[in-house]
This record gives C-alpha cells, sequence and structure tokens, in this order.
C-alpha cells in the first residue's frame, strides 16, 4: 500500500486497496507486522512505537487479520534485531513486558491476537521464554510465532531437529503462525529446506499438537 511497516495513520482508501487485492488474488491475510523495539533503552522511543502500534493493531481488525506480529526487543539502540549484552538484565525483561502488557490492553478490544517470537537476538530468545511471558500476561490473546530457524544460533542436523522439537512441545496450543525460515550449520540463514532445519519433522510435530494455522515463509 506504499506506507511505512509502522505507520502514524492509514487511509481509508489504503485499506480497501489491500482488502480488494487480497480477494482478488485469493491471498490469506493471515498476519500483520507491528514490531518495533519493545526493550529500547529509551522510553520516548518505546511509547513512539506503542502509538504505531496501535494504528496496525486497528487496521488489522479493520481487515479482518486475527493476528499482528511483535518484537521483544533489544538493549541494542541501533538494531531491533540485534543482540546485546544488557538483554538478559531484569530491567530489560521489565521494560518488554510493560510493552506487552499496554499493547494487549490495546488488541483485546478489537480482537485482534498478539503474536511474539523466540528469536536469540531479543528478549525472548527461546520457547521457554514466550510461555513465561504469556503467563505473566494471563491473556488468551497474546500467541507464539514459531520459527524453528530462531531456536539457535549454530547448530547439526541432529541438534537443530533436538531443539525444534523440544520447543514445539514445550509451546503446544500456543502457537498460531509458524515460519518456514533455515540456517546452515555455522548461523548463516538459508533458503527453506537447504539448510539444517527438518522442516518435515517440523510440520509433523506442530500437526500432533493440534496445530492447523499458517505456514508463512520469508527471508
Amino acid at each position: 500500500a506504499g506506507l511505512p511497516s509502522m505507520p502514524d495513520a492509514v487511509p481509508d482508501a489504503a485499506i480497501d486497496t489491500v482488502d480488494a487485492a487480497a480477494k482478488a488474488t485469493g491471498i490469506s491475510l493471515v498476519a500483520l507486522s507491528g514490531t518495533y523495539n519493545m526493550a529500547h533503552p529509551d522510553s520516548r522511543m518505546r511509547q513512539d512505537g506503542l502509538r504505531r502500534l496501535a494504528v496496525v493493531i486497528e487496521t488489522a481488525a479493520r481487515l479482518s487479520i486475527p493476528l499482528v506480529t511483535l518484537c521483544t526487543g533489544t538493549r541494542n539502540a541501533e538494531d531491533q534485531w540485534a543482540h546485546h549484552p544488557d538483554n538478559t538484565d531484569p530491567s530489560a525483561w521489565a521494560d518488554m513486558a510493560l510493552e506487552i502488557e499496554k499493547a494487549l490492553l490495546i488488541a483485546e478490544p478489537h480482537g485482534v491476537d498478539l503474536g511474539i517470537e523466540p528469536e536469540q537476538a531479543n528478549i525472548v530468545t527461546s520457547a521457554e521464554d514466550a510461555i513465561r511471558l504469556i503467563g505473566e500476561m494471563g491473556s488468551k490473546r497474546l500467541r507464539i510465532v514459531l520459527d524453528p530457524a530462531n531456536l539457535f544460533e549454530r547448530a547439526n542436523a541432529e541438534q537443530a531437529r533436538s531443539i525444534v522439537a523440544e520447543a514445539v512441545e514445550r509451546v503446544a496450543g500456543h502457537v498460531s503462525l509458524a515460519h518456514a525460515k533455515d540456517r546452515f550449520a555455522d548461523g548463516r540463514f538459508a533458503t527453506a529446506g537447504q539448510g539444517v532445519v527438518d522442516f518435515a519433522d517440523f510440520i509433523a510435530r506442530l500437526k500432533a499438537t493440534g496445530f492447523d494455522g499458517p505456514l508463512v515463509t520469508h527471508g
């Protein structure tokens, strides 16, 4: 629609254009990105991100998109997807959790779910972290986006299969969206099917937990 990923506003014409394009192509709109750095060291940046997230959530509701995806953030002020040594400080978790709490207050009246994704460079790095956060929030609107390639930095095929299998079991019943992204053993991202992730095993395990949601490929 020619808009930034976190816009100040979304014109009615843009919503109409997206809706018409989805219907014309038969493409399902399963999620909308609402990522900003929820652990940014500058609280003003977090406030601005939350304001823009509210716009994204409202847009998702108007387009009947069930899920808005989030970034649990990092203390890295330059890049929300880059690691920072202070990410493990309890204050980083506290700041992120407060943002999630505020976001849920916006999402719940709109009937939109929020998806957190375990990501090695962010505050929520693992399935365990994601379940902890869901428990703290106590909201059924907080869901998980599970990307197998984001559950580890470097691993061989056997190690990757074990890590992914354990994560799928841990988050069973909480996953709304799965990603098909891959890694080589040395940590570089790869085209799905070219790396160490066993997608047949990943998908089979997801199905065994009752997951019947979308699987989205991305770079």
